[in-house]
């Protein structure tokens, strides 16, 4: 189910907002503040942002332009929902990598329509990523993520991470693995297989016991995996 985070000090607005998205289909997570908002975000990134501008802490012109200074944000799509209305304000709003911009009083029909088309839109560019409990691989970025932090990973332990993630969750044996990422296998090349995931898990930290090893046959990602 995908994930909305509204964020608004109006508990009216979020209110209606938050049944209509619920209604269709959504999961909702609710937030007063632009700190708060933040602090969601860094824990649990949302799959989309109703943004409101006249926040009582941070304004939400600088939670957007925070929200796109950081990685694992920064592809998080906002809809900006507010009764500034002007053009300018627009015209900010998009310069700082807003979505959409919906002005108060609005349809929540529309609202709803307009969230659809986005998440349908930027679904299609969330294919590359691939999840497993905490650690996201982006595969033509060939990053890896644990929650919001990059993990530096040599080509050979990334090659080896992504098809694990791939297998979601089967055993992939020594063998394929081998000819996978390095093009060959045999018993005596076999220890740098072992040797390179004994260093993906240490790089992957707590999250690296998710590399399980099925004694006598190979290797498989735990059964956490899921799709965003």
């Amino acid at each position: 189910m995908e994930r909305v985070l509204i964020v608004d000090d109006d508990p009216d607005i979020v209110r209606l907002v938050s049944y209509n998205l619920s209604h269709a289909g959504y999961e909702v997570q609710i937030a007063s503040t632009g700190r708060a908002a933040l602090e969601l975000v860094q824990k649990q990134p949302p799959d989309l942002i109703v943004l409101d501008l006249m926040l009582p802490d941070v304004d939400g012109m600088e939670v957007c332009r925070t929200l796109r200074q950081q990685v694992p944000s920064r592809r998080i799509p906002i809809v900006m929902l507010t009764a500034r209305g002007e053009e300018i304000d627009r015209v900010v709003g998009f310069e700082l990598g807003a979505d959409d911009y919906v002005a108060k009083p609005f349809s929540p029909r529309e609202l709803v329509l307009r969230i659809k088309s986005i998440l349908r839109r930027v679904g299609k560019d969330r294919t590359d990523v691939i999840h497993s409990g905490r650690i996201q691989v982006f595969p033509e970025r060939r990053q890896c993520f644990i929650g919001n932090s990059l993990v530096s990973l040599t080509a050979k332990e990334f090659d080896l991470l992504h098809e694990l993630m791939k297998a979601r969750g089967d055993v992939l044996t020594r063998d394929v693995l081998m000819d996978r990422v390095w093009g060959y296998h045999g018993d005596a090349t076999s220890r740098t297989l072992d040797t390179h995931v004994r260093r993906l898990r240490e790089k992957l930290g707590d999250d690296g016991n998710c590399v399980e090893t099925v004694r006598g046959v190979g290797y498989r990602i735990a059964d956490t995996l899921s799709s965003p």
